[in-house]
């Protein structure tokens, strides 16, 4: 065997093992019995100690001081490899299995929280988060910014500097758009009762109907909607609450573009570096196109208005037009997950300092609620009024993922840049979304960027699939023009 071969069959062991790490995870969020929590944090601590051993074992470092790649595809394992090494090589192992086995048990400490509005009881384990946090950040910096360090696991070369710059040109555009559409009369709510078993057997429906592949995948239901594992096992969430119809639709959407992503990898890479996502940047810009440029589209909410028609019969909006204005109404509301497109990214971009702020120790665990409420009346003019609306509604603290919230307007960003190239691309797109057909869309970016995995590097893809760079510019333009049309400003 060559030393590429010991490369790729070691790494083939190690994704195996962490797809199994993975469907722990899953199955605490879905199906394990509350008093499992205590057990199922040592087996993730146990599960990381063998993957930690893995990542680190030092034959990796003789196997790629001789590799030779023969090929593109070699080249791009390699770099996945070495980025890997040199990341886990920084992290002693005992600080590695005690973050698993902390944010294991703190992922329920935080449900039960949220659910009893009771800040006090989640900020002890929230402290001991930050501090294992810290301390990942100060051996992967090692002397560098701590921030930086973490965003790096989730968007490779991306900065707090590169993406602070962003949000400060695109903020100003934001906030005047969404003053603009606030002066406008607003279209009305949707009102009503929407059965639990009903939304469910739509949620399905839409996941059909945009191509998700049910011999390889499943729907469950979680406090977070989030997707799981990739290959040929992926598999989605959502949630049901039986007045907000839209929080399960598109929810469920989101989670399938994420999925999708995984499972149009090439099957060549399964179980490999390239077998996966290349960013979560990148991942976020598939679940956000399928949701927003495609689900909310003016095609295809004109279908979806019939099917709300067929399954819960007058459910009070009169057309396809008053539906359409009905899901993508501007509000400034609590929770990130259920806000519209105009204010979607200011709510990032708030959460994108304060956890900065923890990060670097400008903030105390102890002050965060205020700093929180105090920063969403400031940006958005409503007082937050119980914390599971403010700072206990995310998932994303409570299991160590510092640095992954900017990547989800980084993938906004890269989604409107996509929808500009897949649009140009095919012409008849509008036409075929309404009448459900979302084929035309979901073909394309399979085509164009999910087939690649982690082949090319996070901005690389996007641009190959564009033809143009990266940049704020084309989603900006794309929510003015929407947004002013549908309010007539």
């Amino acid at each position: 065997m060559t030393a590429y071969d010991h490369l790729m069959a070691h790494q083939r062991q190690t994704e195996a093992l962490s797809k199994v790490a993975e469907r722990l995870g899953w199955d605490q969020e879905t199906m394990m019995p509350r008093g499992g929590a205590e057990q199922r944090s040592e087996e993730m601590a146990a599960m990381e100690g063998v993957l930690h051993a893995r990542r680190t074992d030092p034959r990796i470092a003789d196997w790629l001081a001789e590799v030779v790649p023969a090929d593109e595809v070699a080249q791009a394992q390699i770099r996945h490899i070495r980025r890997s090494y040199d990341r886990a090589t920084k992290v002693p192992g005992d600080l590695a299995q005690e973050l698993a086995r902390l944010t294991s048990v703190a992922q329920g400490i935080w449900a039960e929280a949220r659910a009893a509005d009771d800040v006090a009881a989640f900020l002890p384990t929230l402290s001991q988060v930050i501090d294992l946090k810290q301390q990942e950040a100060a051996a992967l910096a090692q002397g560098g910014d701590l921030y930086d360090a973490l965003i790096d696991d989730y968007e490779p070369g991306a900065t707090a500097a590169t993406l602070g710059a962003m949000f400060d040109r695109m903020r100003p555009r934001l906030v005047d758009l969404r003053a603009a559409v606030l002066a406008a009369p607003a279209p009305a709510p949707l009102h009503g009762h929407f059965g639990l078993e009903a939304q469910l057997r739509l949620a399905r429906d839409l996941a059909s109907t945009f191509g998700y592949d049910w011999g390889r995948g499943r729907l469950d239901m979680a406090v977070h909607p989030f997707s799981s594992g990739g290959g040929s096992d992926s598999r989605i969430t959502t949630r049901v609450v039986e007045t907000e119809p839209f929080n399960c639709i598109y929810s469920t959407i989101h989670e399938v573009g994420h999925s999708s992503y995984e499972l149009n990898i090439d099957p060549d890479y399964a179980l490999s570096p390239l077998g996966h996502g290349v960013s979560m940047g990148v991942h976020e810009s598939q679940s956000r196109i399928y949701e927003n440029q495609i689900g909310r589209s003016r095609g295809f909410t004109g279908w979806m208005f019939g099917q709300m028609q067929e399954r819960f019969g007058d459910f009070g909006v009169a057309s396809p037009q008053a539906f359409y204005a009905a899901v993508n109404r501007v509000q400034p509301g609590f929770i990130r997950t259920e806000a519209d497109e105009v204010h979607y990214n200011l709510h990032i971009m708030m959460r994108f300092d304060l956890e900065r702020a923890l990060i670097q120790g400008d903030l105390a665990v102890d002050d965060l609620e205020a700093a929180w409420n105090d920063r969403f009346l400031a940006d958005f003019g409503v007082a937050v009024d119980r914390p599971a609306h403010g700072m206990l509604q995310d998932v994303h603290w409570s299991v160590g993922l510092f640095g992954y919230f900017p990547t989800y307007t980084l993938g906004n960003v890269y989604a409107g840049c996509l929808n500009q190239a897949m649009r140009a691309a095919v012409p008849d797109l509008d036409e075929a979304l309404a009448r459900g057909d979302t084929s035309g869309a979901t073909g394309w970016l399979r085509e164009n960027l999910q087939r690649h995995g982690g082949l090319y590097e996070p901005r690389e893809v996007v641009e190959l699939a564009c033809g143009f760079a990266p940049n704020e510019g084309p989603l900006l333009d794309y929510l003015e023009t929407k947004f002013r049309s549908l309010y007539n400003l």
